[in-house]
């Protein structure tokens, strides 16, 4: 099951404003913690790095951030304390193209059942073989699921940061943002075209303009961030995540978040 299959239910969980439960204090463990201190460890086989050195400079703020936002400045719903919930995992990848920086993403196929048509960051659920949940095992879920989706070669991709697990009530998914370079890209397109319709790549410029920016509301009465880019409505959990990377890297640019964009009950 894939993690962006429920990107509805996340619709504005990675923004704060969805309503539901409060989250329990304390609830979220923060996995970036134990991704530094167990990654490269020479005991873990297949172990992963997480750095930063070697990064170009316009992403210095993007791993700033990482390193100090909290829980709870992207989302009041933190993962159960009990440690109940689906582990998965998605990779925020970020690469330069001929427009500059800019972020990989993927477009669910039509004719799915779940979300059709909706754009996401590659990811998905976390394996046993990925290893422990607590540690290095988003990073290996979220480098496998973007590889077996966009056939991009994991070896190129520097891992430079973890974001905070962010929970989503409604399917019970407790999803840890990866950040990734894209430091040696390589050939990516689509892998399965029953599950995804196309990959392709958005600018970071597109993202950050004002006139690429909106808000959509679901019948239901949720309203979240959204970004017209690419010929694709970038909603849900995914244009959350994109939002508040936008905001705590000094990025973002005003924008008119009266200007909506409707949803039907399909979606």
């Amino acid at each position: 099951m894939k993690t962006h299959e429920h990107s509805t239910d996340a619709a504005t969980a990675a923004a704060g404003a969805e309503p539901g439960a409060a989250a329990a204090p304390g609830a979220s463990h923060d996995v970036r913690e134990a991704a530094r201190t167990t990654a490269g460890d020479a005991r873990d086989d297949a172990a992963i790095d997480v750095t930063a050195e070697g990064l170009p400079g316009w992403l210095d703020p993007v791993a700033r951030a990482a390193l100090t936002i909290e829980p709870q400045q992207l989302s009041r719903f933190l993962p159960p304390a009990s440690g109940a919930g689906r582990q998965s995992a998605v990779l925020v990848l970020f690469g330069e193209g001929a427009r500059g920086p800019e972020l990989l993403l993927m477009e669910r196929a039509g004719s799915l059942r779940s979300h059709p048509g909706q754009p996401s960051f590659p990811g998905g659920s976390l394996d046993p073989a990925d290893g422990d949940q607590e540690t290095t095992g988003p990073l290996r879920a979220a480098l496998r699921e973007a590889e077996e989706e966009t056939g991009l070669d994991p070896r190129g991709v520097q891992i430079f940061g973890v974001l905070p697990r962010l929970y989503i009530p409604v399917s019970s998914f407790v999803v840890t943002p990866v950040l990734g370079w894209w430091r040696s890209p390589s050939p990516v397109g689509v892998v399965d075209p029953a599950e995804t319709a196309r990959v392709f790549t958005v600018p970071v410029a597109d993202l950050t303009d004002p006139a690429n920016r909106v808000t959509t509301r679901h019948p239901s009465g949720h309203c979240g961030p959204a970004f017209l880019v690419e010929s694709a409505l970038v909603w849900g959990f995914t244009a959350g995540v994109i939002d508040r990377i936008l905001h705590f890297a000094g990025w973002e640019r005003p924008w008119d978040r009266a200007k909506q964009v409707p949803l039907d009950w399909r979606a």
